[in-house]
């Protein structure tokens, strides 16, 4: 391949200098690699110092036409381009920077999904066994909407991690997210007891000599994977009754979105949820204002339709 040095010298900056995550570094390791592999197969290959802007617009256009590439995949391989391009710059390997004028893809604002905070309730009252797989189903839904933790983080949260405070004052979670950025996040008193019951009667049950410090385990005395704790939400959403497709994400959309409803204030939320930049949390301002609108037109005398009356019929 084409520029691997350069290529593998850019990608280990980041992962060192820049703390990204193994799934970004895997996401600029693809998009770097299918440039390099377009590159080669228009033919003669230029200098890395020769590529302009228009060579970039045309890979572009190739990746969202031949791969039919939505406008957030764009995004990923624009980013990835412009931190290969700005390192080469940097290091005095090429003169000008071709990305530097290169717009980002424009993105649809999708509104994120939310449970209400009655299928919430549902979900935490289901029927959970008192069994070891029964306690552990019954903590990881209470941390998750007590938290607003992404799956990854609970997945890997470790024992030592966990802080129980004195009284009912609740407990404290360490949790490591995105670029191993480290967070406080604070646990009810539900989420507690649960949690509690858990590392107490659960836990020990399914622990082996080879188990790791993570706090969730399955059957085998494993750490339960992402994709096992995406099932056990499932599964209990469906003995709840509830319609909607739940998953971990939703428990978080619906942590923020509940917590803003209630009058917490947008930078607590943005703290509790790791967000880097609190333009990424103000998504739930717009949640919340649909909620509002929603129940306004519902509810308000004024703002529902009124009834259309037929030739020669008064409304009473």
């Amino acid at each position: 391949m084409i520029w691997e040095s350069e290529i593998e010298e850019c990608l280990g900056w980041l992962a060192t200098e820049k703390d990204h995550a193994p799934n970004s570094q895997f996401l600029n390791r693809v998009a770097l690699e299918a440039f390099a592999a377009w590159i080669e197969r228009e033919g003669e290959v230029p200098a890395l110092a020769a590529i302009e802007t228009a060579r970039i617009d045309a890979f572009l256009r190739a990746q969202r036409i031949e791969r039919e590439l939505a406008p957030a995949s764009l995004k990923i391989i624009v980013v990835a381009l412009r931190h290969f391009f700005r390192r080469l710059r940097a290091n005095g390997k090429i003169a000008h920077d071709p990305t530097a004028r290169l717009e980002l893809p424009k993105i649809d604002r999708f509104l994120p999904e939310t449970l209400s905070e009655e299928d919430v309730d549902r979900l935490l009252k289901a029927d959970f066994p008192e069994t070891a797989l029964g306690r552990r189903d019954r903590a990881i839904l209470e941390v998750f909407y007590a938290s607003g933790l992404r799956l990854s983080e609970l997945a890997g949260t470790r024992i030592e991690a966990y802080v129980k405070e004195e009284g009912d004052a609740g407990g404290l979670l360490r949790v490591v997210g995105k670029g191993n950025k480290e967070r406080i996040v604070p646990l009810g008193r539900k989420a507690v007891e649960a949690l509690d019951d858990w590392l107490g009667a659960g836990r020990p049950a399914l622990a082996k000599a080879r188990s790791g410090g993570e706090i969730f385990l399955g059957r085998d005395g494993n750490r339960l994977t992402p994709a096992r704790i995406q099932q056990i939400v499932k599964e209990i959403a469906r003995r709840s009754g509830i319609e909607k497709n739940v998953y971990p994400h939703l428990l978080r959309h619906s942590f923020a979105t509940h917590l803003l409803s209630h009058g917490a204030d947008l930078r607590v939320i943005q703290e509790l949820l790791g967000h880097a930049s609190l333009a990424t949390t103000q998504i739930y301002t717009h949640v919340d204002a649909s909620r509002l609108r929603d129940i306004h037109r519902r509810f308000h005398p004024r703002a529902r339709a009124m009834p259309v009356a037929s030739a020669g019929t008064a409304i009473p």
